[in-house]
C-alpha cells in the first residue's frame, strides 16, 4: 500500500517538458509510481485543476542561524521550497570556537541583518566542528538543508583577532586548508567567500575574508577539488574589474568546480541591460580559460529597507561613509549633526558610480516607518518631495528625520526595474545558460530585504503577469537545473525513485502576498522581520511527508540535513561543457 497518492493533477516534472495529467504514488519517502496509479494509499490528495511539481530549491539562503529558532524555515516552506542551501558569502557559523563565536555573532548581526539579541538567545554556540553543527540539526529541520563552509569563519577560528587587518602566514594558510578539508569531510557542501565592499563586521571593519590575498582564496578553493559533491560560491566586486574576473576564473579552475556568484539584479538603472550582459561576460571568459562561472539572478527588484542605525548598504558608500558607521550610535548622531560632516558625506556619495549608486540618490528614498510621534507625519513620503517643500538638500532632510528617531527611521530607495521592459530582460537572462534563478537571501537581512519569496515571485510575475518564462521552464529552473548544478542526488524531478519533495499549487493564483512586518524573533520585542504569505500553494511535501496543507504548517519536521558525498555528487567540468554543446546543437 502507498503512503500517499496524488491524483488528477497536471504533472510538470521539472525537466522542462510539457505538463500532463497523471497521478503520483509515494512510499517510504520516495516516488514509486508516476502516471496512472491504481494502487491503494493510506492518504489521497486530490490535485484536480492544480499543478504537481517537484519542490523548489532555493540555492542561496542564510538559514544557518534561523534553523535553530525556526526549524520550519518560514516563510520559504510555505512558498513551496523543499530544499535550501546556506552558508554563503563566507558567513557560515561553523567551524566554531568560543572566541570565534564572540566575533561571528556581532558580524552576522551587522552584515546579514540578524538581530544580535536573537542570535544570542536562540543559539547556544556550543558546536566546534562542521560535523557538530550539522548534527545539531539532524532530525530537527522541516525541509532539506545543506551548508557551505565560510571563509570568514575559518579564518577567524585559525587566526583569531589577526583575521581582521592582517594577511595570513604560510602556517596559518595550511591550518585553514586543513580546517576546510575537515569541514568538507564532515559534510560541508563547498567553500564560500566574499570581497564585497558592503560586507563589514560588527565593528564596521571589512569581514575577515576581505583581508585575504588572492593566493589564500585560490588555495582554499583548491581544497574543494579533493571532495565529492562540493562547490564554490563567491560575492565579488560587482563592477568586475579585470583582476576580479581573473580571480573568479582562477578559483573555479583551482577547485575544478563551477563558481556561482551573488547576484545579478535588474533595477531601473539606465544601463541595466548593458550592465547585465557585461557581467555575464565573466562566465564567457571563464569558459574560454578552463573555468565555469554561474550568475545567480534575483527574480525581482527588491524592496530594500535600511536605516542609519545599522547602516547596511549605506556603509558601502565611499569615503567618510565607511568610517561613520564604525562609531557608536551617540557618536554617530553627534557627527551627523555637523554641517561639515554632511558636506563631506554628500561629496563622497556623489563619487559613487558603481553598484551602490542607488544608495547615493537620497531624493529617491522614501520613509517606510518612523520611530517617534514627531516623525510619523513623514511615513510614506519621498525625501525628494520633502526637500523641495522645505527648500533644503535631500541628505539634510533624511539625516534630520533619522536623528529625531535616534537613527531608527526605516527608509527605502526606489530601485526601479518593475516595468515590462525590466521583466523581459529578466526573461532573456533566465534563458541564458550562464545564469541560475536564485539569490533569495532568505534567513538574512530580516528587516531589510523581501527577496525571500523567490519561487512564488517567479511564478506570479515571471510566468503569469509578465509572461517572460513558461511555467515548465520556470519550474525546471527552480528544480532540476538547480539540483543538477549542486549535484543533489535524486532530487528536483517528479520521477520514480526520486525523493518525494512535491509541491501542489494553483497556477492561476500562485503568488506572494503583500510584504509586512512580523514581530516573532526570539530574544527581542523591538526587532522584526519582513514577511510575505504564500498564495495558491495547497500542499508541500518533503521526503514524502506533508508539511504544509492549505497555508498551514502541520508541525512535522521531515527534512534531511544534506552532506557532501552522501547526498550530493560532483558534476565534472567536462560534463557541463558537453551538456552546453548538446543544447547548442539542438
Amino acid at each position: 500500500m502507498l503512503d500517499i497518492r496524488i491524483t488528477g493533477g497536471t504533472i510538470i516534472d521539472g525537466t522542462g517538458k510539457p505538463g500532463y495529467r497523471g497521478d503520483v504514488g509515494i512510499k517510504d519517502g520516495r516516488i514509486v509510481a508516476v502516471g496512472q496509479v491504481g494502487e491503494a494509499a493510506r492518504e489521497t490528495i486530490d490535485a484536480t485543476g492544480k499543478t504537481v511539481s517537484p519542490g523548489f530549491i532555493d540555492v542561496h539562503t542564510h538559514y544557518d542561524a534561523q534553523a535553530f529558532w525556526d526549524p520550519t524555515l518560514s516563510p520559504s516552506c510555505f512558498h513551496g521550497v523543499t530544499t535550501a542551501i546556506g552558508g554563503f558569502c563566507g558567513f557560515s557559523i561553523a567551524p566554531m570556537t568560543p572566541d570565534a563565536a564572540g566575533y561571528l555573532a556581532p558580524m552576522l548581526a551587522r552584515v546579514e541583518g540578524m538581530p544580535l539579541d536573537t542570535l544570542l538567545a536562540a543559539l547556544d554556540w556550543d558546536w566546534r566542528s562542521f560535523g557538530d553543527f550539522l548534527g545539531k540539526l539532524d532530525n530537527h529541520i522541516g525541509i532539506n538543508v545543506g551548508f557551505f563552509a565560510g571563509h570568514s569563519a575559518i579564518r577567524r577560528v585559525v587566526m583569531g583577532e589577526r583575521a581582521v587587518g592582517e594577511k595570513c602566514t604560510p602556517e596559518e594558510l595550511e591550518k585553514m586548508k586543513a580546517l576546510l578539508d575537515a569541514s568538507l569531510v564532515e559534510g560541508a557542501l563547498g567553500f564560500s567567500t566574499t570581497v564585497a565592499a558592503s560586507h563589514n563586521d560588527g565593528d564596521g571593519n571589512p569581514v575577515p575574508s576581505r583581508w585575504a590575498d588572492r593566493s589564500e582564496i585560490v588555495e582554499l578553493a583548491r581544497v574543494v577539488s579533493k571532495h565529492e559533491g562540493t562547490g564554490l560560491e563567491f560575492l565579488p566586486d560587482l563592477d568586475f574589474p579585470p583582476e576580479m574576473v581573473q580571480l573568479m576564473t582562477d578559483i573555479s579552475v583551482a577547485g575544478q568546480r563551477p563558481l556561482n556568484w551573488n547576484a545579478l539584479a535588474i533595477t531601473g538603472r539606465a544601463d541595466a541591460e548593458e550592465r547585465a550582459w557585461r557581467q555575464l561576460d565573466v562566465s564567457s571568459y571563464a569558459r574560454e580559460n578552463g573555468g565555469e562561472i554561474i550568475a545567480l539572478t534575483i527574480p525581482q527588484t527588491p524592496e530594500l529597507f535600511t536605516n542609519f542605525r545599522v547602516g547596511n548598504v549605506l556603509d558601502a558608500l565611499p569615503g567618510l561613509w565607511r568610517e561613520i558607521f564604525k562609531l557608536s550610535v551617540p557618536q554617530r548622531i553627534e557627527r551627523l549633526r555637523d554641517p561639515a560632516v554632511r558636506k563631506q558625506l554628500a561629496e563622497d556619495a556623489a563619487s559613487e558610480t558603481g553598484v551602490f549608486e542607488f544608495a547615493a540618490r537620497f531624493k529617491d528614498f522614501s520613509v517606510v516607518s518612523a520611530a517617534s510621534d514627531a516623525t510619523r507625519q513623514y511615513e510614506g513620503r519621498r525625501i525628494g518631495d520633502l526637500a523641495a517643500e522645505q527648500g533644503r538638500e535631500a541628505l539634510d532632510v533624511l539625516l534630520d528625520i533619522s536623528i529625531a528617531d535616534e537613527l531608527r527611521t526605516i527608509v527605502a530607495p526606489d530601485l526601479g526595474g518593475r516595468d515590462q521592459a525590466a521583466w523581459e530582460l529578466r526573461g532573456k537572462i533566465w534563458a541564458d545558460d550562464r545564469t541560475l534563478i536564485g539569490a533569495s537571501d532568505a534567513g538574512a537581512h530580516l528587516d531589510q530585504l523581501d527577496t525571500f519569496a523567490l519561487s512564488t515571485t517567479v511564478l506570479e510575475y515571471g510566468v503569469r503577469k509578465h509572461k517572460v518564462i513558461t511555467l515548465e521552464q520556470a519550474i525546471h529552473q527552480m528544480t532540476q537545473r538547480a539540483a543538477e548544478y549542486f549535484g543533489l542526488i535524486d532530487r528536483g524531478v517528479i520521477a520514480e525513485g526520486y525523493h518525494a519533495d512535491v509541491v501542489i499549487f494553483d497556477p492561476a493564483t500562485v503568488g506572494r502576498g503583500k510584504t509586512y512586518f512580523r514581530h516573532d524573533l526570539p530574544g527581542t520585542t523591538e526587532a522584526f522581520r519582513l514577511y510575505a504569505d504564500a498564495e495558491g500553494i495547497d500542499h508541500v511535501l518533503v521526503n514524502g511527508v506533508e508539511i504544509v496543507r492549505r497555508g498551514q504548517h502541520i508541525g512535522v519536521l521531515p527534512g534531511t540535513v544534506l552532506r557532501s558525498g552522501r547526498d550530493t555528487r560532483t558534476v565534472p567540468m567536462n560534463v557541463l561543457q558537453e551538456k552546453r554543446q548538446a543544447v547548442a546543437a539542438e
